[in-house]
């Protein structure tokens, strides 16, 4: 299992928080396991797959996995949280109650993309915008963003000045809204609107590929930078941030 570790906020001896990114299924989804630096409390953010692998990694590194947390019902995002919840016992967190359709069709998204094993849950707990979740010492904020998917959430950690976006934003991309009930507008204004107003410094894991800051794809983004957004809003393409 290939592996990216970061250390948030700060250095390695003072940051609030670890990540590590381990890419899975054949799409490469970032399965984020961030925990807790003063307690080693860790949560995992959307385990699409591979969890044995993901759990005894946990253990290997001397972590207490508290809960998985999952951004969208997508299955490359949360195919494996079952199979984790069944190996760890933890509960499985979010997202919001409006991707429910794309979690019970995990199975059958399943078997047309070759992830035969990918099974269907149900969540301990939906997730609102403006929820908070506590991992040991750590706070989470809760940031409900559809778009490509109506019931989206991203997890920010203000301290560390780290966020967790799932499939809303990439480096230099934004998330696919050719699915059902997804919404290029819903998008652009869940971006605009709840992400930029986190800070220029945030640094995010995106659901695939590599990391990057809000500031920077404010400046460079061709989907959604300051210069596309406002030159849109002044056509009248998109509405303003609800």
């Amino acid at each position: 299992m290939s592996q990216r570790r970061y250390f948030m906020g700060m250095n390695q001896q003072t940051a609030p928080i670890g990540v590590l990114v381990s890419p899975v299924t054949p799409l490469q989804q970032n399965c984020t396991i961030v925990w807790c630096a003063k307690t080693l409390k860790a949560a995992v953010i959307d385990p699409g797959a591979s969890a044995e692998a993901l759990y005894a990694e946990i253990q290997r590194r001397g972590l207490t996995l508290e809960a998985i947390w999952i951004t969208h019902g997508h299955l490359d995002h949360a195919g494996g949280a079952q199979d984790l919840q069944q190996i760890s016992g933890v509960e499985i967190i979010g997202p919001h109650k409006a991707d429910l359709f794309w979690i019970e069709a995990i199975p059958e998204q399943g078997l047309k993309w070759g992830l035969p094993d990918a099974r269907s849950f149900t969540p301990t707990r939906w997730l609102e915008n403006g929820d908070v979740l506590s991992l040991g010492e750590t706070r989470w904020e809760v940031y409900h963003c559809p778009g490509h998917t109506p019931g989206h959430v991203i997890f920010f950690n203000r301290e560390a000045r780290f966020a967790q976006v799932g499939d809303v934003l990439f480096k230099g991309s934004v998330g696919r809204t050719d699915f059902p009930q997804s919404s290029h507008e819903d998008l652009v204004n869940s971006i605009v609107g709840r992400l930029w107003s986190l800070g220029d410094d945030v640094t995010f894991i995106p659901g695939h590929g590599p990391h990057s800051t809000f500031g920077h794809e404010r400046r460079s983004n061709p989907f959604v930078g300051d210069a596309v957004v406002n030159s849109a809003k002044m056509a009248g393409n998109i509405s303003g941030p609800s």
